[in-house]
């Protein structure tokens, strides 16, 4: 499917109406996209959904259906363009407002309102923020999660760098000196020194982790293109000396794994602390480093909503309720950081996340959720991604010039975000 079709495709499908009816006391099946297929994960998303079955009998199954996470939105968008809707799904926040505006989305606020010990009051509005329209809520964020760095330390000693925790102390965990002493361990170690996970040359979005800090936007809340404005240009000028003259993070083509020991840093969501259960090497995860422009925090979201086209729209509405109430929140937070603001707290995310510190998710989870900005999205993100990814290849290669590359990115995107 084109990118383009995206949008229009969700609006036309919103306009074939709901799929319920028939008879209202037939059997009923609900089917959940989501894009994890981690075991873990699965299993505890059964344990909510046979509560829910339990105390609702005409319900006898809910599946919860793993997409690829690489091209996940166009196997959700196929599935319903084909007819094959499933009745909840879980979306990616670079897709919230083609799937928001699109009408594809059944409103929650009346549901969510109406379920008694909900707290709908307890959702922080900075999470929520992403995916309302005309002040209706179109899916609730069940993952706000922010991205950290986390570090080897292992390598770090044995390229005799300081630990992130020491040039915390010392006011020097900025990227400037960051990218520095990735440089040393790349050029002492020959391990890599800083990855940007899920960026790899074609993932432009979540250099959003880095671009902040120089309080640059890839467009302002007017839709105009800031890709060749003089803060994006210092930061990926920043960048492109960070790959091709200090060394400090792997070129195109290269990969490096930090979570298995071959990279010191990376930048990636803190929900990836669970890679590390078995890290053979000590580590430590600490707030993204200040910019040029001071300290700062970005986060991704992901939405849970109920497909209008969905056979059963309203009982998988009333079944989003169960799965977010507060309890089933408090579970989900191991693995997904809560949009509660109770739940939001150190001592409660440290019940149920063993391997980080509770210094750890004070610094890095409380206060990036409370403060962060959400990655970059767009009303026809696909298209957009693709136009600034196909500009942005003339950049991956040494001796670019900067201003001129990212000149062309927004000679190229803005038609696109003047739709």
């Amino acid at each position: 499917m084109a990118a383009a079709t995206l949008a229009g495709l969700l609006t036309l499908t919103a306009c074939g109406g709901s799929g319920s009816g028939g008879d209202p006391d037939a059997p009923v099946s609900l089917r959940v996209a989501v894009w994890t297929a981690n075991d873990d994960h699965l299993a505890l998303f059964d344990e909510i959904a046979d509560a829910y079955i339990a105390e609702h009998p005409r319900v006898e199954k809910i599946t919860f259906d793993p997409l690829p996470f690489d091209g996940y939105t166009t196997a959700l968008t196929t599935q319903i363009a084909g007819g094959n809707a499933p009745d909840l799904a879980w979306i990616f926040e670079s897709s919230a407002p083609d799937f928001v505006s699109s009408g594809a989305l059944v409103p929650l606020d009346e549901v969510l309102t109406g379920t008694e010990g909900y707290a709908f009051e307890d959702l922080l509005p900075a999470t929520t923020e992403l995916w309302r329209e005309d002040d209706q809520l179109f899916a609730y964020p069940f993952s706000t999660s922010p991205f950290a760095v986390f570090a080897n330390l292992d390598l770090l000693a044995e390229a005799g760098v300081p630990a992130p925790g020491e040039m915390t102390g010392a006011g020097e965990w900025t990227w400037d000196e960051v990218i520095g002493a990735a440089s040393t361990v790349a050029g002492q170690t020959g391990a890599s020194g800083m990855v940007i996970r899920d960026f790899d040359y074609t993932g432009w979005d979540y250099l959003a982790t880095l671009w902040t800090g120089w309080d640059a936007q890839a467009w302002d809340e007017s839709s105009q293109c800031g890709f060749d404005r003089p803060e994006m240009v210092g930061a990926m000028t920043f960048l492109h000396e960070a790959v091709f003259e200090r060394g400090a993070m792997p070129g195109p083509g290269t990969s490096a794994d930090f979570f298995a020991g071959e990279a010191a840093y990376t930048v990636t969501q803190i929900s990836r602390a669970s890679l590390l259960e078995e890290a053979g090497f000590a580590w430590d995860m600490v707030p993204l480093p200040a910019g040029p422009a001071g300290e700062y925090a970005v986060i991704g979201q992901a939405g849970l909503g109920v497909l209008r086209v969905g056979d059963h729209p309203e009982i998988a509405a009333d079944f989003l309720a169960h799965f977010t109430a507060p309890e089933n929140s408090a579970r989900l937070a191991e693995y997904f950081p809560p949009p509660r603001e109770s739940q939001l707290t150190a001592e409660t995310l440290a019940q149920t996340n063993p391997l980080l510190s509770a210094e750890q998710l004070q610094d890095t989870v409380v206060a990036g959720i409370a403060g962060g900005v959400v990655k970059p999205s767009h009303l026809g993100q696909e298209q957009i991604a693709q136009t600034v990814r196909a500009q942005l290849d003339a950049l991956w290669k040494p001796g670019a010039d900067v201003p001129a590359v990212l000149g062309d990115v927004c000679a190229s995107v803005q038609p696109l975000l003047d739709r």
